[in-house]
């Protein structure tokens, strides 16, 4: 790759580096979370179901840090296959979410895997800490 001298400071973009790191620790997660028929950010939004209840869609986005159009599509196709449903709201324009117990059940069985990635990315990060020090 040539260097323009000028922009030679852009090889060290933090945001560039900080898409990369997030990439490769979602890639993680997903390969532990697939056998379960599972991607990183449905199970992100069946946890947070679990914690707190129904959800409007706009709260699970702003959560989950999404799009509201990406939540809506992933909420429909999680709808789809029977982990989560509509919930009834006061305002009938909000549209929110419930865990199924099908959803909770497969949240369950996932959650196993999840844990691995959490305690060896904490095992790296402390490794790392220490090679510092």
């Amino acid at each position: 790759m040539t260097m323009i001298p000028e922009f030679i400071e852009a090889k060290d973009c933090y945001c560039l580096e900080a898409r990369r790191k997030a990439r490769a620790i979602t890639r993680l997660y997903e390969e532990k979370l697939r056998p379960h028929g599972l991607r990183a950010t449905q199970f992100s939004v069946l946890a947070v179901l679990k914690l707190k209840g129904p959800t409007s869609t706009t709260e699970l986005a702003d959560f989950l840090v999404l799009e509201r159009t990406t939540m809506t599509r992933g909420a429909a196709v999680m709808a789809k296959h029977g982990w989560i449903e509509p919930s009834p709201t006061e305002d009938k324009r909000v549209k929110a979410w419930r865990l199924t117990a099908s959803g909770s059940q497969k949240l369950k069985e996932a959650f196993p895997a999840w844990q691995e990635v959490q305690h060896q990315l904490k095992k790296d990060m402390e490794t790392k800490h220490n090679d510092k020090e």
